[in-house]
């Protein structure tokens, strides 16, 4: 988006292409990888039972969120082990990275960044493609309030906190809903604390 300042990374642009190269290697020679027609519909699946067994969209909402905050957190010791990244040094290196690496290596898609806030706390993820959504078009009475690929909100919740991020992750918008884009808001809340453990004495 032209105009919206950027936060500065104590990262380079440098750091910025390693971050690019080291999801592309790690999508082609380290991650197994599933037939995206399997995957799709299996993830439709789970959806369309969930919808069953909740009734109310608000609820399945939910429910995706809490799965895929259970997801993140599992994940994020995969995605340290597979690309051996260390801490980031900003924000911006955080956002940097999770587009970059992380969904390169668990869906093979590099989300656009985009949108951040002034003061370097808010960015959007803009997707060009969601392997989630193949073969979907929702039902006219869940087009106003189903958040389809709502576990990506959990997932990336899950896996920030893990490596001591509180975020808040929301969709704005949804090219299922007959949106122009598909974008994810991540707003980081704060940075928490990294709990001592108890002394053994």
């Amino acid at each position: 988006m032209q105009g919206t300042p950027q936060p500065r990374s104590t990262g380079s642009s440098m750091q910025m292409q390693r971050n690019k190269q080291s999801g592309d290697d790690i999508w082609k020679n380290r991650t197994d990888k599933i037939s995206a027609e399997l995957f799709a519909l299996t993830y439709g699946s789970l959806v369309a039972q969930l919808v069953k067994d909740y009734e109310e969209y608000s609820e399945v909402n939910t429910q995706l969120d809490k799965m895929g905050y259970n997801i993140g957190g599992r994940l994020i010791e995969d995605f340290i082990a597979k690309s051996g990244l260390t801490k980031c040094g900003s924000f911006a290196d955080t956002a940097d990275t999770i587009s970059k690496v992380g969904f390169k290596m668990f869906l093979g898609i590099t989300p656009a960044i985009s949108n951040w806030s002034a003061d370097g706390k808010e960015f959007s993820l803009i997707f060009d493609e969601n392997p989630l959504t193949e073969f979907v078009e929702l039902p006219d009475e869940a087009v106003r309030e189903l958040w389809y690929s709502n576990i990506l909100c959990g997932v990336l919740r899950g896996a920030l906190e893990m490596v001591l991020l509180q975020v808040e992750c929301t969709f704005v918008s949804d090219v299922l809903r007959g949106d122009d884009s598909t974008e994810i808001r991540v707003k980081l809340v704060r940075v928490l604390d990294e709990e001592v453990p108890a002394s053994d004495e």
